[in-house]
């Protein structure tokens, strides 16, 4: 099977092949597969493709859920100290 850029470990198409997983295993999932994107990867646009393959044929799945409520609230990370965030004169 050809490796998929955006699922690399093939985390959010396992989930789907889990029987029984609950919401919460979900978030864990997302979380992981959110963190293993490459850096210049646009979270939000990973999501949709997500959706766009697995959300039709799996409309009540938790990792459905999920990746909508990922659209709502994904943010791009920002640093939150370090000497690149101080203000510069």
């Amino acid at each position: 099977m050809k490796r998929d850029p955006l699922d690399l470990k093939r985390l959010i198409w396992e989930s789907y092949q889990i029987e029984g997983i609950v919401p919460e295993e979900c978030r864990s999932i997302f979380l992981d597969w959110a963190l293993s994107l490459p850096d210049d990867q646009d979270t939000q646009a990973a999501i949709v493709v997500m959706l766009e393959r697995y959300a039709s044929d799996n409309p009540d799945h938790p990792m459905t859920q999920v990746l909508r409520d990922g659209q709502q609230t994904a943010a791009p990370p920002r640093r939150r100290g370090g000497w690149k965030s101080r203000p510069r004169d």
